[in-house]
């Protein structure tokens, strides 16, 4: 009777989703189990027991295993799962920046250089916004190609304004990154848009989402489409080798809807990387330090397509439980497409590839859950005789910021970070101090 009872809670424990209806049958059948083994061993040691009491007994199993139906069944209908009945996770940061700048810079929410018609300094409005809100949507499956796949993509609201009288508050949706990803036990395959395999780490900032921080200053960071493969050794140590292949483009600005190919789309060539990476220990405790080079070409018109290269190395270490570094260094030659390398540049007087050479560094602390903290600076120097008479000829960053997740979703940052950028006509510097508010998903 006590084995029927819990069979036929079993099975009406089936949920829409096959592999749920197992996990569910599986967890029902196993409590059922639980609840009624004392029952039948207590009617073995009593045979005196009363019916009255042996019938309390099994209604106080059915009801416990009714309510972890139930909790089952929300749990289920609270899930989101796509078409092809995989689990699907939303995540995003919905945020409000409340900023100010003391000069004129090139983006008021998230500047990356101070203008050069900014040496009388304006009025220091507060200026609002929540473009750098971000939305992100995850799913994984097993047995995929004999190995574990994962696919995300990354939005956010960065992507421009409506020309309209709301401005800054009709905020263009843009997308960051989205990758297909499969990985083995000793090696992985990455196609889609995602940051240059040899600048991938980016400094932590509450205010710098929409491009990263020390962007301009010293951070390669922006996000290309792109195959990559990584092939690693096993153990506590692990030693990868890792190669892409990339979209090659110059950084120029394009058109409002329609496209063309730019001074390095026509050479025909993708973008070309390699990179040797160590990484140990795992999660929070993860370390990482590597190296790689990167080589593309621009377009000579009436000559040879040009080549443009760089060699960077960058490295993310916890010092300490709570303590971590951050940072990346490279040097190498006609860099915009890359994320603004050269200060944004990527021809010299003799319309060559600019030389330049830039990096940054940055040290963060976690107080608990709630609390954050950290500080940094970047730079990015190219060579000054060959700047363009007009052009920047070097640009650095320095920021602080703090965290608090004070309960709940609930999020708040502010960062204070100081822009110096030098001219022909003298160095013009910027405080950029940022407030930000909302809530995690």
């Amino acid at each position: 009777m006590t084995t029927r009872s819990c069979a036929a809670h079993s099975k009406s424990a089936t949920p829409r989703a096959a592999a749920s209806s197992m996990a569910r049958v599986a967890v029902a059948g196993a409590l059922c189990g639980l609840l009624t083994l004392p029952l039948s061993a207590q009617v073995r040691r009593d045979s005196s027991a009363t019916p009255d009491s042996l019938a309390i007994r099994l209604r106080r199993a059915e009801e416990a295993i009714a309510q972890l139906r139930q909790q089952l069944d929300e749990q289920a209908s609270a899930g989101v799962t796509t078409r092809s009945r995989m689990q699907l996770e939303l995540t995003g940061r919905v945020l409000v920046h409340g900023v100010r700048n003391d000069r004129r810079v090139n983006n008021a929410d998230d500047p990356q250089f101070v203008r050069p018609d900014s040496i009388s300094p304006p009025p220091t409005p507060v200026v609002m916004s929540a473009r750098q809100t971000t939305l992100g949507a995850a799913l994984s499956a097993r047995d995929v190609l004999g190995g574990q796949f994962v696919g995300d993509v990354d939005v956010d609201f960065y992507g421009g304004q409506q020309a309209s009288s709301g401005g800054r508050t009709f905020p263009l949706l843009r997308l960051r990154t989205a990758r297909g990803i499969v990985r083995w036990s000793n090696g992985e395959l990455l196609v889609g848009q995602e940051s240059p395999l040899i600048a991938g780490v980016n400094p932590v900032s509450p205010a710098a989402i929409g491009t990263p921080a020390f962007a301009t200053a010293g951070n390669l960071w922006l996000w290309l489409p792109q195959i990559r493969g990584t092939i690693e050794s096993s153990g506590d140590v692990r030693i990868a080798l890792q190669g892409a292949v990339l979209a090659n483009i110059t950084g120029d600005p394009i058109g409002l809807f329609d496209t063309d190919v730019d001074q390095a789309e026509r050479t025909g060539r993708p973008a070309l990387e390699s990179r040797v990476r160590v990484r140990w220990g795992e999660a929070d405790h993860q370390g990482e330090i590597g190296c790689g080079a990167h080589v593309a070409w621009l377009d000579g018109v009436n000559s040879a397509p040009m080549t443009t290269h760089a060699f960077a190395c960058d490295a993310r270490v916890a010092l300490a439980s709570a303590l971590e570094l951050r940072g990346e260094g490279y040097d190498g030659r006609g860099l915009r497409g890359l994320g603004g390398g050269g200060i944004g540049q990527n021809l010299n007087r003799s319309a060559l590839p600019l030389d330049d050479r830039g990096g940054w560094l940055q040290v963060n602390l976690r107080a608990g859950t709630q609390f954050g903290f950290g500080s940094g600076c970047g730079i990015d120097a190219p060579r000054e005789a060959d700047v363009v008479s007009s052009g920047r000829l070097r640009n650095q960053a320095c920021a602080g910021y703090a965290t608090i997740r004070p309960g709940g979703p609930l999020f708040l940052g502010t960062e204070f970070r100081q822009l110096q950028t030098k001219y022909a006509a003298g160095t013009v510097t910027n405080n950029h101090v940022s407030l930000a508010l909302g809530f995690e998903f």
